[in-house]
């Protein structure tokens, strides 16, 4: 290609951009690092592009091809509602599997998919459940998948609620990196964001923007000196998962900790499973273990809820003030607006017609 003469609007961008780079810094063709701007839309006073990676320029966290763990791990822990002990083994699965939570301790070992249609509870933890069977409290397990790109697995559990650990995903984690995790032949499908999807109610507000990575934006607002207005951005990768979010735990409040426990819930909560705050200290020996543990935690507890579309997103969500409950609330809507983002694997953005696009019944 002759770049001198070529006229820029009569080629693909994707081609102008790759032979003639220079020439494109020169032209009205926008480029933001390795990816195109192809369109853009306007929420409130801003603008948000949507981003196609170029072929070449994939960042390394994002797996083209599906992935389970390599080899059984086990864990122990009480249930932080139920007091109670329980075992989780996490076992390889076959391709397009997802995961899925097995009850050991049922008759008929019942299974049941991690899926936000599935969710039967979000008062005080994610619970999902099927015919009469329930698993609880699998956020922080769910988003060290998401994290980690594992995409098929077996969770085996002999009771309905998942150990607690440290009120992290820290040891889930060290399970994974125990595991090892091993790559599979068939492609991974993503949730490609098209177009801003958002949900508002008073103060508190989800909305999804395309962008080429999966990014997350947290803000919270308690009305405590030890807390108060708090705000965090990452890109969803293993690295920035493991050092930055995983070791967030679960935090509550003196008071209702008390409450809870008079009518039978936390009954295995305990400040060695969680941050423990009263009017003016925090209560745990050790503190914090980020000045912004809070804020951190909530994105940790963010990624695990939205692991439950099923398939890894190309997206930002900015969450405001959101929780378990209003975190489904928009996985409901954000599948409603089936306008709004499309199903592929990433060979289809750059060699046509290697990936069809994948259609969703649920």
């Amino acid at each position: 290609m002759n770049c001198l003469q070529v006229n820029p609007d009569k080629v693909s961008k994707k081609k102008y951009l790759r032979f003639c780079p220079r020439q494109a810094k020169k032209t009205s063709l926008k480029t933001h690092g390795p990816y195109i701007l192809s369109n853009a839309l306007s929420y409130q006073k801003h603008v948000y592009p949507i981003l196609v990676p170029e072929e070449d320029t994939l960042p390394m966290s994002i797996y083209l091809r599906q992935r389970t763990i390599s080899r059984p791990a086990t864990c122990s822990g009480i249930g932080v509602h139920s007091g109670r002990e329980v075992s989780l083994t996490i076992k390889p699965a076959p391709v397009n599997h997802g995961i899925k939570f097995i009850r050991t301790d049922l008759p008929g070992r019942p299974e049941i998919a991690a899926h936000f249609n599935k969710v039967v509870d979000t008062s005080l933890a994610t619970v999902i459940g099927y015919d009469g069977v329930i698993i609880s409290t699998i956020e922080h397990i769910m988003a060290t998948f998401s994290a980690f790109s594992i995409d098929n697995a077996h969770v085996e559990v002999n009771d309905y609620e998942l150990p607690i650990m440290d009120g992290s995903a820290a040891p889930f984690v060290s399970m994974i990196r125990q595991a090892g995790v091993i790559e599979q032949e068939a492609p991974r499908y993503f949730f490609i964001v098209k177009k801003t999807i958002a949900l508002h109610q008073g103060d508190r507000s989800v909305v999804i923007y395309p962008s080429p990575i999966y990014k997350i934006t947290c803000n919270i607002d308690f009305k405590h000196p030890l807390i108060n207005q708090q705000s965090l951005t990452i890109d969803v990768t293993e690295k920035t998962f493991e050092n930055e979010i995983a070791g967030a735990r679960t935090f509550g409040f003196l008071h209702e900790l008390e409450y809870l426990k008079k009518y039978g819930f936390a009954r295995g909560g305990a400040l060695d499973n969680a941050i423990v705050i009263d009017k003016h200290n925090i209560l745990n020996p050790d503190g914090l273990r980020f000045p912004d543990e809070f804020v951190r935690h909530k994105i940790l507890d963010c990624i695990g809820d939205f692991s439950l579309l099923g398939m890894p997103i190309l997206g930002h969500v900015v969450a405001t003030r959101s929780g378990h409950f209003f975190n489904h609330e928009f996985l409901k809507q954000f599948f409603n607006q089936k306008g709004s983002w499309e199903t592929s694997c990433l060979h289809k953005l750059s060699e046509p017609g290697s990936c069809a696009t994948k259609h969703l019944a649920i």
